[in-house]
């Protein structure tokens, strides 16, 4: 850890990856997702591209904001603040969704818009505490252990939700009876671990009143990427990540749609799935967390590129649910070590007096790959008669552009530019 960091600090940066964990595992791949796609939009032929175009239109929000909004955090040192109004924000809009009954697709997809943004913005500003609590050669094993309690959070979470599902539908209750409860569940829990955050995290950033403050969000987009120019492996990670973020991007999103549409999963079948999943991502984080210290983060995450790639072709070739049950079980490992390793190695080649706006860049990035991914993806479904073996089986292209694209980062060079010895 950094001078002055109290473990508790860390615990309480950890407790945030917990909190919202359980957002992305309940809403977007595990219960709202298939609920909308079955019995919200009825199993309509667009319904899986409504579906990613909705997601797609939040990180469009978050892609052209969150640079504006870290570079403000930056300039204030108020990093903690605002993580603690996007918060609030994501925990109300989350709770909003047990409105959404059958049929109500306007609904679903404004609420979802909404959740789905001020999530992002969460993720993003919990993200750029991190080179603030580890020192460089303990970052992979801090970001690994932040992204293990997440899934260890988003188990709880979904955990619950599936108790309380495999008891609703005994009672003879129907999706759009049990769903609603789900989403008071998530939210629930996302408030109750995120008041541990905001109770031990503190703020280290020091104001930066005199820093040149842009004319509009637009500006300060491009004002950031030209100044990012001058980190070439930052900006060629970023790249990368465009490129392999949006295949994990699939998987967050699709998942469930694909388990129960191709496979034949139950609801309740589908919700078992993820929790291994997220019992396999946590393992996959903390391993590769200590790995990608002693190996080297390049290393380390291509690997896990390599472990996606193996992934989506398995899913598409098989119609087996036991041979799907280990493609999970491998998507998972791939998914904690791969979302780990990104953020520590972009944590190493980011200047340290500018953690939430260039955050704020990589949230960008990963949001661009957001749409990319699931959108290509219900493009392809929508363009084949739904066809998801093709659209799975193309999405191990984008795993395959990340690894080209990561070749030529050079982590040690990019790290002693960011810390200004080069």
């Amino acid at each position: 850890l950094n001078p002055g960091v109290k473990r508790r600090e860390v615990f309480g940066w950890a407790m945030y990856d917990f909190a919202n964990s359980g957002y992305t595992t309940v809403v977007i791949t595990a219960v709202f997702a298939a609920y909308f796609v079955g019995a919200v939009a009825d199993k309509a032929d667009w319904a899986t591209l409504a579906w990613t175009s909705a997601l797609s239109l939040s990180y469009a929000i978050v892609m052209f904001t969150m640079p504006a909004m870290g570079a403000w955090a930056d300039r204030h040192a108020a990093k903690k603040k605002l993580l603690m109004l996007v918060t609030v924000a994501c925990v109300v809009s989350t709770a909003a969704l047990s409105w959404v009954g059958p049929g109500q697709v306007t609904l679903a997809i404004i609420c979802i818009v909404i959740s789905n943004t001020f999530y992002s913005y969460g993720e993003s500003l919990t993200a750029s505490f991190l080179p603030e609590l580890a020192k460089p050669e303990g970052m992979g094993r801090i970001s690994g252990w932040g992204w293990a309690w997440g899934y260890l959070g988003g188990m709880l979470s979904l955990g619950i939700c599936l108790a309380y599902v495999l008891w609703a539908q005994a009672q003879g209750q129907t999706a759009g009876q049990f769903v609603p409860v789900t989403m008071w569940v998530t939210a629930g829990i996302y408030a109750l671990a995120a008041t541990l955050t905001f109770v031990f995290l503190k703020e280290h950033a020091q104001p930066q009143l005199n820093r040149a403050r842009a004319a509009s969000q637009w500006q300060q987009l491009r004002q950031t990427f030209q100044e990012a120019k001058a980190y070439k492996d930052f900006m060629q990670l970023m790249a990368c990540a465009v490129a392999y973020q949006g295949g994990v991007a699939v998987a967050i999103t699709l998942a469930a749609i694909y388990a129960e549409q191709v496979i034949g999963f139950q609801p309740q079948e589908t919700m078992m799935l993820i929790f291994v999943l997220n019992i396999a991502a946590l393992v996959g984080a903390l391993v590769f967390g200590y790995a990608q210290d002693k190996i080297g983060h390049k290393l380390a995450l291509s690997l896990t590129l390599l472990g996606w790639s193996i992934t989506c072709i398995m899913a598409a070739l098989t119609s087996s649910k036991e041979v799907f049950w280990w493609a999970a079980a491998l998507a998972g490992v791939c998914m904690g070590s791969s979302q780990s390793t990104g953020r520590a190695m972009a944590g190493m080649l980011i200047p340290a007096n500018r953690l939430a706006e260039f955050f704020g860049l990589w949230t960008f990035a990963i949001r661009l790959a957001s749409i990319v991914g699931p959108l290509g993806y219900g493009l392809i479904t929508w363009l084949t008669d739904g066809n998801q073996r093709l659209a799975i089986a193309s999405t191990t292209l984008l795993f395959v552009v990340g690894w080209l694209l990561l070749l030529p980062v050079n982590v040690q060079r990019g790290q002693r530019q960011a810390s200004g010895l080069s």
